[in-house]
């Protein structure tokens, strides 16, 4: 292509081309007329202008000041500039500094100036937050920038509150769900544990612990021993070994939380979660249980810390903590007696535990104020086993206020040598007084105070059951056992409450051979005692009593979600409980019979009262044998149920016909013979509910 003169070649014209040859001579063409006017810019440009211009590379980039964080009506902020800048190259900052503040934003929620070419002074406005540019000259011309925020803000208590009570309700939850599901694994290996307990206290002690680690409770632990007690089966001596191990085991709370978990905790609630809800096997599922509760636990902890991060950048909270430090002797008091009303108030020393464990991580309180809360906390936890006393026998209470007395003693002599605690504390954690180490620091003055009260009260614990007997006497009417002060409580642990419910079904059995003994006696003789009817007649109304306790103590719990076994195992109390109040009525109704016949002015010869209490004998020693072996101290054979069953059957049979024989020869009233026929025939219904007691226990239908 040719250029022609209607077309001149030129930088700024417009070129026509039709061939690729024609196009690649125009850029060439192009970039050659532009080569001197780019020297020429060139050569007139100077250094100065190339460093003042804005778009230099030249310019430093740095971060001198941190993000400001100012609360609403906080006092002004004043920032040295000098000694920030004193190590930044080529500024001499023992002159002015000169420089200007750039806003980032058109919402300005703070006003910042240099003041002096010495000072940064910001000054808070609005609630928001803004970006702000610092300009700076380093003396050689290079401008330095740097970029910080102000945020201005205010408090939320709403946000405080609602954020401290969530992540305190999925703590907990996170504490049952724990409990739950290690209770669930371990089943009946807890209550073999409890039936272990004997007059060994460092057998006591151990099992107390192992039991109140799996139940994560004290209070619940508690609650049961003073409900075995209240039932008989456990002594005195016994329940204050268990009340020493139970709270060595509520210590394991705090271990838990020494693991390093934190903000892992949601994912593994979310993944065990998926695996309690579509796994079959309940082990399995009852496992991932456990694990959702760990998760649960740490992530209530994490919200309960964001709750109370609004605290520590409050003044009058901080403030009103500074009148509660652990530095004197009136002090420790202070913190311990806070401790002591707040576990009051939550009736959970978990949950105190836990909240004071987030202040101290985030710094609102220091490590040994929340010693001192955790010392008075174990006097607080003591409140549900006391209240659970109300309404018992003298027995019971003893139990509640041993709890009582070891905490409290506990925590007299460990106040009054607090500062040598806190320095054996601090020898066994180093570092105790870090947010990284307070957790496991708290967690080995929880150990430490309740495993060291243990070896002091321990071999003491003979003196202190005398002593509590002394304060507490024996009241001149008997008080029969009850279950209802106990029930709500223990229905937050189902093994523990079978246990419970266990005992006093054990408890119906023996007011049964009770009422067996009663009947006995006025078998031999002619005459009979009112005292002895009223006895067996009370007997027998408290044995109704139980029975529907014990209907109106399970209904809940077998509505609760269990694992199947327990399932079985509180049906078939329920069953066993029905059984022996049937057997009651019926030893009831041969009393009655025999009071009857006494009161008609007739009595049994020789052989019909010999047959009579043989009878009676063989029944009261099946009776005895199927408690024993309900208690697990025999075994239920075929043979048992067979032999001795089919006996009495047997015996029954051939004395009513021995009755009939001696009715044709007219040897006998018929008053008489009506009467033992009647008697007889209700020592084979009490057999019968017998035989079904045995049936249940060995799990037939």
């Amino acid at each position: 292509m040719v250029f022609g003169p209607s077309a001149p070649a030129s930088p700024c014209g417009e070129a026509a081309f039709g061939s690729p040859r024609s196009a690649c001579t125009a850029v060439l063409l192009a970039i050659w007329l532009a080569l001197p006017c780019v020297a020429a810019g060139s050569d007139s440009a100077s250094p100065t202008d190339a460093a003042s211009s804005p778009a230099s590379n030249q310019r430093r980039v740095l971060k001198l000041l941190p993000n400001f964080k100012m609360l609403h009506g906080a006092p002004t902020l004043s920032v040295d500039l000098a000694e920030l800048l004193r190590d930044v190259d080529g500024i001499d900052s023992d002159g002015a500094i000169t420089g200007s503040v750039l806003y980032n934003k058109k919402k300005k929620v703070a006003e910042v100036e240099i003041i002096d070419g010495r000072r940064l002074v910001v000054k808070g406005g609005k609630v928001g937050k803004t970006e702000v540019i610092l300009e700076l000259s380093d003396g050689k011309g290079t401008p330095i920038h740097s970029k910080f925020s102000v945020e201005v803000w205010e408090p939320d208590y709403w946000k405080l509150v609602l954020t401290v009570i969530g992540g305190l309700g999925l703590f907990l939850f996170g504490m049952k769900n724990i409990s739950d599901g290690l209770q669930a694994v371990a089943g009946n290996r807890l209550r073999k544990m409890i039936s272990l307990v004997t007059d060994n206290r460092l057998l006591a002690v151990g099992v107390g612990t192992l039991v109140t680690m799996i139940v994560q409770s004290s209070s619940i632990t508690t609650v049961l021993v003073v409900g075995l007690v209240n039932s008989g089966f456990m002594s005195l001596t016994q329940a204050i070994g268990v009340v020493f191990g139970a709270n060595i085991g509520t210590t394991i709370t705090g271990w838990v939380l020494v693991l390093k978990i934190g903000k892992y905790g949601l994912p593994l609630a979310g993944a065990a979660a998926f695996g309690y809800l579509f796994i079959s096997r309940d082990r399995i599922r009852y496992l991932c249980m456990g694990a959702m509760g760990v998760g649960l636990v740490f992530f209530g902890l994490e919200l309960m810390k964001d709750g109370f991060s609004i605290i520590k950048d409050l003044p009058a909270f901080e403030q009103w903590f500074e009148r509660f430090t652990a530095d004197s002797y009136l002090g420790v008091l202070k913190c311990a007696a806070i401790g002591c009303v707040l576990t009051f108030i939550v009736q959970s020393s978990s949950a105190t535990l836990g909240i004071t464990i987030g202040l101290a991580q985030i710094g609102v309180i220091p490590f040994q104020t929340a010693a001192a809360l955790v010392l008075g906390e174990n006097i607080g936890t003591t409140i549900t086993a006391w209240l659970a006393s109300f309404g018992t026998t003298p027995n019971a209470k003893r139990a509640a206020y041993a709890h009582v007395l070891f905490n409290v003693l506990g925590v007299a002599w460990v106040t009054a040598v607090f500062p040598w605690y806190m320095m054996v504390i601090r020898s066994v954690v180093p570092g105790a007084d870090t947010s990284e180490h307070v957790t496991a620091a708290i967690a080995a003055t929880h150990t430490g105070f309740n495993v060291t009260n243990t070896i002091l009260f321990l071999p003491f614990a003979h003196l202190m059951a005398r002593f509590l007997a002394r304060v507490i006497p024996e009241r001149k009417v008997a008080e029969e056992p009850r279950l209802k002060v106990l029930d709500i409580r223990l229905l937050e642990s189902p093994v523990l409450a079978l246990e419970q419910s266990r005992a006093v079904v054990q408890r119906m059995a023996e007011l049964c051979r009770q009422m067996m003994s009663v009947l006995g006696t006025i078998l031999q003789s002619d005459t009979m005692e009112e005292e002895q009817v009223r006895t067996a007649t009370q007997d027998e109304q408290t044995i109704d009593e139980l029975q529907d306790e014990i209907v109106s103590f399970m209904t809940p719990l077998l509505a609760s979600n269990m694992p199947e076994e327990l399932i079985d195992e509180a049906r078939r109390q329920l069953r066993i409980a029905d059984e022996y109040e049937s057997i009651s009525d019926y030893i009831g109704r041969i009393l009655k019979y025999q009071v009857k016949l006494q009161n008609a002015g007739f009595t049994y010869e020789s052989q019909e009262r010999e047959s009579l209490l043989q009878l009676h004998q063989h029944v009261d020693e099946f009776l005895e044998s199927i408690a024993q072996a309900y208690a697990g101290q025999d075994d239920i054979t075929e043979e048992l149920l067979e032999e001795r069953g089919r006996h009495i059957a047997q015996e029954v049979r051939r004395l009513r016909r021995t009755m009939l024989e001696r009715m044709a020869d007219q040897s006998v009233p018929p008053r008489v013979s009506v009467t033992f026929n009647r008697q007889i025939i209700a020592y084979r219904r009490v057999r019968d509910h017998a035989v079904n007691v045995i049936e249940a226990i060995v799990g037939q239908k």
